[in-house]
């Protein structure tokens, strides 16, 4: 077995080599296409040209424009949440009954651990860069990425990824179960993530290592375009908050990630090689939960400081005025950033710690409690007293707001040792973690697709089915979730596929009802998001045409932000230069060299006025406002 994982582990090298090699053989992706021979692509010219990109599939596989790369990874990071999605369902299915007739329990611990991998590396920080990829270099008047190339390179490395850590899905009817999914929990604790034999196990580290890889290739990019690709007219006094929160992720994910392929490396070698890095005659198993946890709180922040940049990019739009403390906003995003490096050991108060060191984690856990209420007390208050329009786009901020502070608060009381000693390991964990996941971080997430379809598809979504969507969403996010939070007051532990137990240790019943009702819970968000999956891709092909270069009547509050700015002068391009409507696919065809002006001859999203995108008279609570002349 042991030479049959290391067989694996070569293979995988060379793959990797194979992948640089070919990269070498590309002298300038700028160009669209791969070189042949070691020439140019089209033409001529070997330099930093923006020529026609060659069509179909060889467009998306060689394209550096940062905005087709952003459409690559929204599509697969749309993918994975419907994955880890199904994966959720299924084990909320096994544990609608006692007996948990669904899931054998080997497979119910694969379906978790996947779930855990698949939301958290697969689905947050890719879908995250989707933004931030095709709106970042709009936001800051920059005509592409600082490096194009590795912004490509970035993205390709996930879906080697995400096929080796659902590996052991595909493998196990294939080789008679010698290869099966991981069961180590997402957590990967040692040492049941150290003597699990099951080659699974090493693909899926490999594949969390390409993506750690990804990430950090990508962080390093962002930090380089937002330092050295502003446009003059762009300080950091008026840098917009999405892309200060982007900047601080980044620079958390270049001290994060690292660390986490440093363990992952350090866990293959014990594994595969006889080392003790996590034996309990070397490191011993605590080390890994150190190693593990200095990177997984800061991945919280990771993953909730672009949704929170989303927020409040967002939810002033739709409340008519600016957002009320702009600096402290800024201020308490570089907090959050610095204090997320001293909190980790808080998820290991119950291993017998120092209560000295306790206490000092429990300081510091409780204090990044405040940055984080500060961007709360500023939300709340740009939207007081605000001219509010209750848009898709609104509601899920307003989603957003609601839940957070509700993981927030959850949170705290975690933090504190005593209560900490009481709820570890029980669904109160899991109840707090998927309030700031789902309900906080999903409910932004879809805010920013609904608000920014217009650009990147040059169409409306239908407006009644995404409200359908948040209020399902909403519903459902909060039934579900507060089961949970029930289920850790009555003592039920997480990762157990079965609670069938005798009721004088525990209220079998209570703990049953709780149970279906998280089930219930999460059939309505299951409906909620099929509403959602319909509604984006029907209205991409078939939704009406955007006429207007401000879809959201922002130009009346003094909003009108840099992407929508660029939105409107490459339709009225488009119309000067006699152009006709495309496709929404192909409204970002042509990458701008100067920040955002249109080619020559580009298509347009108009086809004309259509009464379906305007409201009936632009009441504050519909999508979108009243034209002109109505």
């Amino acid at each position: 077995m042991a030479s049959g994982q290391f067989v694996l582990t070569v293979l995988m090298g060379i793959f990797l080599v194979g992948v640089a090699v070919f990269l070498s053989r590309v002298e300038d992706w700028r160009s669209y296409t791969p070189a042949v021979g070691g020439s140019g692509g089209y033409g001529e010219d070997t330099g930093h040209t923006h020529q026609e990109k060659p069509s179909g599939v060889i467009r998306w596989l060689t394209t550096v424009d940062h905005k087709d790369i952003g459409l690559l990874y929204g599509t697969y990071g749309v993918i994975a949440f419907a994955v880890g999605g199904i994966m959720a369902f299924l084990i909320r299915m096994q544990l609608l009954v006692p007996e948990g007739l669904i899931l054998g329990n080997e497979f119910y611990n694969s379906i978790m651990t996947s779930h855990g991998i698949t939301m958290l590396f697969l689905f947050g920080t890719p879908i995250l860069a989707a933004f931030s990829n095709y709106f970042i270099p709009l936001l800051i008047g920059a005509d592409d990425m600082a490096f194009p190339r590795i912004n490509a390179i970035a993205f390709w490395l996930l879906p080697p990824g995400a096929i080796l850590i659902w590996a052991g899905f595909f493998a196990a009817p294939l080789t008679g179960n010698a290869i099966e999914p991981a069961q180590t929990s997402w957590v990967m604790y040692t040492p049941l993530s150290a003597e699990q034999v099951n080659p699974g196990v090493d693909l899926m580290l490999l594949g969390l290592h390409l993506t750690g890889i990804s990430a950090t290739m990508g962080a390093i990019n962002f930090i380089a375009t937002i330092f050295t690709e502003r446009d003059d007219d762009v300080t950091w006094a008026n840098l917009d908050i999405f892309s200060w929160t982007v900047l601080t992720q980044s620079a958390l994910i270049l001290f994060a990630f690292p660390l986490l392929g440093s363990a992952i490396v350090m866990l293959l070698l014990d594994r595969n090689f006889d080392t003790v890095f996590f034996a309990v005659e070397g490191g011993g198993p605590m080390l890994w939960q150190h190693l593990f946890w200095f990177f997984g709180h800061p991945e919280v922040y990771i993953l909730v400081l672009p949704p929170m940049g989303l927020v409040s990019l967002i939810l002033p739009k739709f409340a008519g005025r600016k957002l009320f403390g702009f600096k402290f906003v800024v201020y308490s995003t570089l907090a959050i950033g610095v204090l997320s490096f001293g909190v980790w050991a808080h998820h290991m108060f119950s291993t017998g710690m120092d209560p000295r060191l306790q206490a000092s984690f429990m300081a510091v856990s409780l204090a990044i409690a405040v940055p984080s209420a500060v961007k709360t007390f500023n939300w709340i208050t740009t939207m007081w007293n605000g001219r509010v329009r209750l848009t898709t786009p609104m509601l899920f901020c307003i989603g957003f707001v609601s839940n957070f502070i509700i993981g927030g608060v959850t949170g705290v009381f975690l933090a504190s040792v005593p209560v900490d000693q009481v709820l570890h390991d029980t669904y109160y964990v899991v109840g707090h973690f998927h309030y700031v996941v789902m309900g906080a971080i999903g409910f932004a997430v879809f805010a920013g697709i609904y608000y920014w379809f217009p650009i990147f598809t040059g169409r409306m979504y239908q407006r009644k089915l995404g409200k359908w969507h948040f209020w399902l969403s909403m519903v459902g996010t909060n039934i579900t979730f507060f089961a949970m939070l029930f289920l850790g007051y009555l003592g039920m532990p997480r990762r157990y596929a079965t609670y069938e137990f005798n009721e004088t240790i525990a209220p079998l019943t209570l703990d049953t009802l709780a149970h279906q009702a998280a089930s219930v819970g999460a059939v309505i968000l299951l409906i909620g998001q099929l509403i959602f999956v319909w509604n984006i891709v029907q209205s991409w092909l078939e939704g009406p045409r955007v006429h207007d270069g401000d879809p959201w009547d922002l130009k009346e509050t003094d909003q009108h932000g840099r992407e929508f700015q660029w939105h409107e002068r490459r339709i009225e391009t488009a119309i000067t230069d006699g152009g006709v409507a495309s496709d929404a696919s192909d409204t970002s065809s042509e990458p701008r060299s100067d920040g955002g002006e249109p080619e020559e001859g580009e298509a347009v999203t108009d086809g004309g006025e259509n009464t379906d995108v305007a409201t009936d008279g632009g009441h504050p609570d519909e999508d979108e406002p009243a034209s002109a002349d109505d």
